[in-house]
């Protein structure tokens, strides 16, 4: 398999909230983490930061080489839990209130991609065929008001309370993420993104930069478009391509 990451403080932002960390966590399986924070000053990036590393470690303690799917599940949603009680008890401090953070997170064994999200970060499956799946559902209050038939998928991008999440690590004292499992194939690649990115490239863009580019330019060229259609926000991008021969790993 190969992989890459990408993050980028955009062309607005003072200070980068979002976190990423891909890499192998067993011989063949390899685990990728983005965190996108929210919270006044430095909180949001402390929140991102937590959460990432206490995910990480969890998950490679608790890997076994036997685990089975179920195991998984239950060690990614124990490993998020873990994180947002300690989120939220550090947002008892006069300083960090309202921190929280979203987080996405893919683990790829085999021919089967685990993925776990909390907020509106995002995973898709690219297939070379020339499809693309978003994976993951956004925990946001116009995705709600869709699903409820209050408004169109027109109206999402112009509505006022598009930026609203109704989920975030770290903000309330329990935590109900979602997971999924899929199977993929050798010539698909999971993409894992903050909203910097999907915010402003829909899904027919994204896939056309991931489709006509390897995995190292098309991350470049994803966080390039963001920042080209106004940077507004921190951007970061993980790109893995299920394929046999070697790995990469930018920051």
């Amino acid at each position: 398999m190969k992989f890459v990451s990408k993050t980028d403080i955009g062309r607005v932002r003072t200070e980068n909230q979002d976190r990423v960390w891909v890499g192998y966590i067993k011989d063949d399986v390899i685990m990728a983490i983005v965190c996108d924070g929210m919270g006044g000053e430095k909180a949001g990036g402390v929140a991102s930061e937590m959460t990432m590393d206490i995910f990480s470690d969890r998950m490679k303690n608790g890997f076994r080489d036997d685990i089975d799917g179920n195991s998984l599940r239950n060690l990614m949603i124990t490993s998020i839990e873990a994180a947002n009680t300690l989120v939220y008890e550090k947002a008892d401090n006069p300083n960090m209130q309202g921190m929280g953070t979203t987080c996405v997170a893919v683990v790829i064994q085999g021919q089967r991609a685990y993925i776990i999200n909390v907020g509106d970060s995002r995973a898709y499956c690219i297939s070379r065929d020339g499809g693309i799946n978003q994976i993951t559902k956004d925990h946001t209050m116009v995705r709600m008001l869709v699903e409820q038939g209050k408004i169109s998928e027109d109206e999402v991008q112009e509505h006022p309370q598009r930026n609203y999440i109704t989920r975030a690590v770290g903000a309330r004292e329990d935590i109900s993420a979602d997971y999924f499992e899929i199977d993929i194939s050798g010539s698909d690649k999971i993409l894992l993104c903050s909203d910097g990115l999907s915010g402003y490239l829909d899904e027919e863009k994204i896939l056309e930069i991931v489709s006509r580019n390897d995995i190292n330019a098309a991350s470049d060229a994803l966080v390039n478009e963001a920042n080209e259609r106004g940077g507004y926000d921190n951007i970061t991008v993980v790109l893995i391509s299920n394929e046999k021969n070697g790995s990469d790993l930018n920051g």
